[in-house]
């Protein structure tokens, strides 16, 4: 009886749930391990032989200075586009539960941007900073005036804008969730307990979002470190490599420059940085969220 009944949950499971585990090994699993191994190897990409180099990849992973520079300019860019993000998300938010006529339209309209591809999205902000913002400059300025992704400065400012205008969409969505998720009743209570709308917010509301607030910047801070379609058509890198991020250096290392142990070596690394940071950020909020 033991047994049957064993081996009908292990057929369940591998009915309802083995797809998806082949799915999942094979794509994520497989490849961690088989990139894992690369590190160790001067493999072109090319070559049938892969010879084995113990760590020395992790060694010229740590001299690369150019990697650095990227990773932390990419550090740069996610700091000021996630809290760029999740204040924008928010801010949308609010208007959009606030009983305003549409506002199923404008939660809509909101979340659009967010379904558009990346590469895609970038070739369309090219053709706005580099010619509709161009026009209007020089129709102001009455003259020539140069694109923003003519400036190193500029183009990293650029990458922010885009990603913020792709991600508040999306982020909004959760902290809508979030705010249907506050009884009205206690919003009455503070009305009656004497406090205007911002202490509400301050004191009641987003307190009880602190779950929204932790699953937006986890999310948002994971995406903006992993960004690579947006800077490949916005940037491509340019000019003069100053708006090259971390994924695209990366990737760069293995497929341009034909260094797969190291490439693999620099993104086993970036990697685990996210990971810090993002185990980081949402052992912070959920301890907090527990306090309060």
């Amino acid at each position: 009886m033991k047994k049957s009944t064993m081996s009908y949950k292990v057929g369940q499971f591998c009915m309802f749930a083995g797809p998806a585990l082949v799915l999942f090994a094979g794509t994520v699993l497989i490849p961690l391990v088989y990139g894992f191994y690369l590190t160790f190897t001067s493999w072109d990409g090319i070559a049938a032989n892969k010879p084995f180099v113990g760590v020395d990849n992790y060694i010229a992973a740590f001299r690369d200075l150019d990697y650095w520079i990227a990773l932390g300019r990419t550090v740069i860019y996610s700091a000021v586009s996630v809290v760029l993000v999740n204040v924008v998300a928010f801010a949308l938010a609010y208007l959009v539960t606030r009983g305003v006529k549409g506002e199923n339209f404008f939660r809509s309209g909101f979340f659009i941007p967010n379904l558009i591809g990346g590469i895609v999205l970038g070739y369309v902000w090219k053709f706005v900073f580099n010619r509709a913002f161009v026009a209007i400059g020089s129709g102001i300025a009455g003259s020539t005036v140069p694109s923003l992704l003519s400036s190193s400065g500029g183009a990293l400012f650029c990458l922010i804008l885009v990603t913020v205008w792709q991600y508040a969409g999306y982020m909004m969505l959760i902290y809508v969730a979030g705010f249907m998720g506050i009884s009205g009743d206690l919003r009455e209570a503070a009305e009656i307990d004497g406090c205007t709308s911002s202490q509400a917010m301050r004191h009641v509301i987003i307190p009880l979002m602190r779950s929204s607030f932790v699953t937006c910047i986890f999310l948002s801070i994971t995406r903006c470190f992993v960004v690579y379609d947006v800077n490949l058509s916005l940037t491509k890198g340019e000019p003069f490599n100053s708006s090259v991020l971390a994924a695209m250096h990366v990737y760069n290392q293995a497929f341009v420059y034909k260094n797969y142990g190291l490439g693999q070596a620099e993104a086993l690394i970036l990697f685990i940085v996210c990971a810090i940071v993002g185990i980081a950020q949402v052992t912070v909020g959920k301890k907090g969220e527990i306090e309060a």
